[in-house]
């Protein structure tokens, strides 16, 4: 209460001038750009892969309502984070006790290892494209992500990061080079198709469900709040949230349009995201195909250092334990030693042959399916506590979206959890 209210007694500075403004948003952005383009990780790539090839361009309208979704909840976060300076795990902890809080983290940690797990087998799926050893490919992977936080800090780590992001610009290029009839890609996208089948569906829900993952409502706070950002800089965070998010679904977008224009038309069946850079090949070329894994080797590499990240900086903050890039092992052994056995354990795993990686993938979703309905609620209490937040609470209007956001995925993620434990789909 104390901080609202210097907050807010304080008097506001000019308004910065142009130039400042974009020299102290270059200077703040990051958390938002990096969360929402880690959501583009090889499991996300997956789906809007499959999304193409099975149903054309039928699903890209569904991109601009899901974009809208993302921007609202990772604003929240933001706001929460910069106002309190605290992170999610903290204030859930403190608001709502500690069964709540050990519930949702056995769930993320169990979700985001399995969710890592994914990753590195996404890694291992562009090994086979470019005729790589899948064992020499994934070991030198869990080596460069575990060595990146080991010896860097917070400030070469989002710029490494930010690096990343630029790399996702490949599947543009590869979305152009399909050669899509671009009248009938425009039409779709802003005409919205339904259809009642099943697979369709699945599809549906699964593209809501890839795009707002709950570790990454604690992954943009506790950036946020280990960035120091302060409240009379909060508007440059939330410009940071709406470009991060809109680039991540154009990334999406053009993923749908280059397996759309390619392996839909020749009616060519994958079931993951390298064999669809394989199939590209024939129909678009080799650029495309290359371009194609090395965005997904790429995804996988980025969401493999950033998940495991969030997870031990969650965990910590949750239960009082140490935690930052910028402090050394022997300040922070738990978050540091949590971090390298989620990327040990998970490398190991795509490693062992007959391993049950696709069951460890279905109950990652499961889980994740669990925990986001009780991780939007909680967020849409704690913005909207005026004793916390101070005249930083949601407004009517966004409270209206906020809502209706929370409940499209909370009605989602049900239909999506009964598809995956019955078994309804193609």
């Amino acid at each position: 209460m104390e901080l609202v209210e210097t907050v807010d007694r304080k008097p506001r500075s000019k308004r910065a001038g142009p130039w400042r403004s974009l020299l102290i948003f270059l200077s703040i952005v990051g958390p938002g750009l990096i969360t929402a383009n880690i959501d583009n990780d090889a499991g996300g790539i997956a789906t809007y892969s499959l999304a193409g090839a099975q149903f054309g361009f039928g699903l890209l309208w569904l991109l601009i309502p899901v974009t809208l979704a993302l921007i609202v909840i990772q604003e929240m976060c933001v706001r929460l984070g910069v106002i309190t300076g605290k992170g999610l795990a903290d204030l859930i902890r403190e608001r709502f006790g500690v069964r709540i809080t050990l519930f949702i983290m056995v769930g993320l940690l169990l979700t985001n290892l399995f969710t890592t797990v994914a990753e590195f087998a996404g890694v291992a799926a562009s090994a086979d494209v470019f005729n790589v050893s899948r064992f020499v490919l994934v070991t030198l992977a869990a080596v460069a992500v575990a060595v990146l936080v080991l010896r860097a800090n917070y400030k070469v780590i989002e710029k490494v990061f930010l690096f990343a992001c630029l790399v996702y610009l490949t599947y543009i290029v590869s979305g152009l080079l399909a050669k899509p009839d671009w009248p009938v890609v425009l039409h779709a996208t802003v005409v919205p198709t339904f259809h009642w089948s099943s697979a369709y569906l699945a599809m549906f829900i699964g593209l809501i469900g890839t795009t707002i993952a709950p570790w990454m409502q604690f992954y943009i706070q506790a950036s946020v709040v280990e960035k120091g950002i302060k409240p009379r800089e909060l508007r440059y965070s939330q410009a940071d949230v709406v470009i991060g998010s809109f680039i991540t679904d154009i990334v999406a977008y053009f993923i749908i349009v280059a397996c759309g224009a390619t392996l839909f038309v020749h009616h060519v069946h994958v079931t993951d995201a390298g064999q669809a850079a394989l199939a590209l090949e024939p129909l678009a070329g080799r650029y495309a195909a290359l371009l194609f894994a090395v965005g997904l080797l790429n995804a996988s590499l980025f969401a493999a250092s950033v998940l495991p990240l969030s997870t031990a900086y969650t965990v910590c903050e949750a239960f009082g334990f140490e935690s930052g890039i910028d402090k050394r092992f022997r300040e922070a052994p738990i978050f540091f030693g949590l971090y390298l056995a989620i990327i040990g354990v998970a490398a190991l795993l795509v490693l062992i042959p007959g391993a049950p990686l696709l069951t460890l993938i279905f109950w990652s979703q499961v889980i994740s399916g669990m925990l986001l309905p009780v991780v939007v609620i909680s967020m849409l209490r704690l913005v909207n506590d005026r004793a916390l937040m101070g005249r930083h609470v949601n407004g009517l209007a966004f409270n209206i979206i906020a809502w209706l956001t929370a409940l499209a995925l909370i009605a989602a993620t049900g239909a999506y959890l009964f598809i995956l434990i019955f078994g309804i789909g193609p």
